[in-house]
C-alpha cells in the first residue's frame, strides 16, 4: 500500500493537493484525524477493494496534542509496509494572510483573542512534528493554485523509475529565498548585465546575456565549482532514497545570472542525468 500524506500550514494549498492526486486516481481523504493513521491498512485490508494509492490530508484542525507523537505514526505505518511519502505545504506568513484576506475566510485557530497572524505563527509550532517527518517540502509562497498541483504531480507521481530529480530554479534575493531548496548558492558576486544599458531589458535566456556572461572568467568558474558540487553529492541523495532535490540559485532579481545558470546547469545535467527540471521563479510562465 502507498499512501501520502499531505500536510502544512493554512492557507498554503493543501486542498489543491489533494485535488491534485484525487485527478491522478489516488483515494483520496480530506482532514483525517491523525489517530487514525495507523488504523488504515487494515482497515484497507477488510474492505472488498484496497486502493493501490491512497492520499490524506491532515492538518492543525485534529484534537489537542494529536500532532505531537506524530513521528511514531509514521513509523507504526512502515512497520505495516506501508510505503508512507509526506508532503508538507508552506508559504510565508504574509502570503497566507494575503490569501486569507483574498477569499475572508477565517483560520481554524483565530478567534476573538487570536489575530490572524498570531494564529499563523502558532500553527507553525503545532506543525513543526509533521515537518520533521517530511520527505518533500514545497514553498507556495509564490505559486498558483495551477503551479501548486502541477508541482504535487511532478513531485508525487511525476517519476515512476528509480533516479532521483533533479530541479534547478533561479530566483532573486529581493523576493526572497526559496524554504523547499536543498543547496542556494549566491551568485551575486558575479558580473551582472543589468548594469550594461543595452543588456538591462533582456533575461539570460537571451542570446545579447548568454554572450555576455559565458565570456567572464568567473562565471565560468562559478558554474564549473557549482556543478563539481552537484555532481559529488547526487550519489549520497540518492541513496537516502529521495526522489526530488533542488538547487536554487539566486542573484539580485532572478533575471540574468541566475537565470543563465540555471538553465547552463540544466543543460549539462541533462545530459547526465535524464530527470532534470529548470524553473524560473521571477519569469513569468
Amino acid at each position: 500500500m502507498k499512501l501520502v500524506i499531505i500536510s502544512g500550514r493554512s492557507g498554503s494549498g493543501k486542498s489543491s493537493a489533494l485535488h491534485a492526486l484525487e485527478d491522478e486516481g489516488f483515494y483520496c481523504v480530506d482532514n483525517l484525524p491523525a489517530s487514525m493513521l495507523s488504523l488504515l491498512p487494515q482497515t484497507l485490508k477488510s474492505s472488498h477493494h484496497e486502493p493501490p494509492t491512497m492520499a490524506v490530508s491532515i492538518d492543525v484542525r485534529n484534537l489537542p496534542g494529536a500532532l505531537e507523537n506524530f513521528g511514531e505514526l509514521i513509523v507504526e505505518l512502515k512497520q505495516q509496509s506501508v510505503e508512507c511519502q509526506v508532503l508538507y505545504l508552506d508559504a510565508g506568513c504574509e502570503n497566507i494572510m494575503k490569501r486569507y484576506s483574498a477569499t475572508r475566510r477565517k483560520h481554524p485557530l483565530s478567534d476573538d483573542n487570536i489575530s490572524l497572524l498570531e494564529a499563523i505563527e502558532l500553527e507553525k509550532e503545532l506543525m513543526a512534528p509533521v515537518l520533521a517527518e517530511a520527505n518533500i517540502h514545497i514553498d507556495t509562497s509564490h505559486m498558483s493554485v495551477h503551479e501548486i498541483r502541477e508541482r504535487v504531480r511532478e513531485q508525487v507521481c511525476g517519476d515512476t523509475s528509480k533516479s532521483m530529480t533533479l530541479m534547478f530554479q533561479s530566483f532573486g534575493f529581493k523576493y526572497g529565498v526559496p524554504s523547499d531548496a536543498d543547496f542556494i548558492f549566491d551568485v551575486r558576486c558575479l558580473p551582472n548585465p543589468f548594469w550594461v544599458e543595452s543588456l538591462r531589458a533582456h533575461t539570460g535566456l537571451e542570446t545579447p546575456v548568454i554572450d555576455f556572461l559565458k565570456n567572464e572568467g568567473d562565471v565560468v568558474a562559478m558554474l564549473d565549482d557549482v556543478s563539481q558540487f552537484v555532481e559529488k553529492w547526487i550519489p549520497k541523495f540518492e541513496s537516502g532514497q529521495r526522489s526530488y532535490m533542488t538547487v536554487a540559485i539566486g542573484c539580485t532579481g532572478g533575471q540574468h545570472r541566475s537565470v543563465y545558470i540555471c538553465k547552463t546547469l540544466g543543460d549539462l545535467f541533462s545530459d547526465k542525468l535524464g530527470q532534470v527540471q529548470v524553473r524560473h521563479r521571477e519569469l513569468p510562465e
